[in-house]
């Protein structure tokens, strides 16, 4: 199994909103699936780290295009994010301004975790 970074990235590109639909994590794992890694879905997107260690994953601590991230929930929003980085930008299902998708995750600035596609253990960097 490999992943297709570019592939992943120019979906995300192609498919991604105006603004948030609240889709974050239908459209970050439409994009993985078009990098050619398939994610079991969860229900939150808060819960896709299992999912994305399973797929080849890694938690790393930099960022590098075609990167993950799966952010926490905070109080009033239990659902939690999840974007796909292009090495500029995260999208979702819309281009984001910043790694915390919205006011109130820039409020709560809720733990989150980076993930990165590799066959080794080692990802580059500090694998976690």
């Amino acid at each position: 199994m490999s992943f297709d970074i570019e592939r992943a990235v120019q979906h995300a590109k192609q498919f991604a909103k105006p603004q948030s639909i609240h889709k974050c994590a239908k459209f970050t794992r439409e994009a993985i699936a078009a990098g050619g890694i398939s994610l079991a879905q969860t229900l939150k997107a808060k819960d896709y780290g299992t999912s994305l260690q399973q797929a080849g994953f890694h938690t790393v601590s930099t960022t590098r295009k075609g990167d993950v991230v799966v952010i926490q929930g905070y109080p009033g929003n239990d659902y939690g994010h999840m974007a796909i980085y292009d090495g500029q930008n995260w999208i979702s299902d819309f281009v984001q301004s910043a790694l915390y998708p919205g006011p109130g995750y820039r409020t709560h600035k809720p733990a989150y975790k980076i993930y990165r596609y590799c066959t080794t253990q080692s990802c580059g960097e500090g694998h976690g």
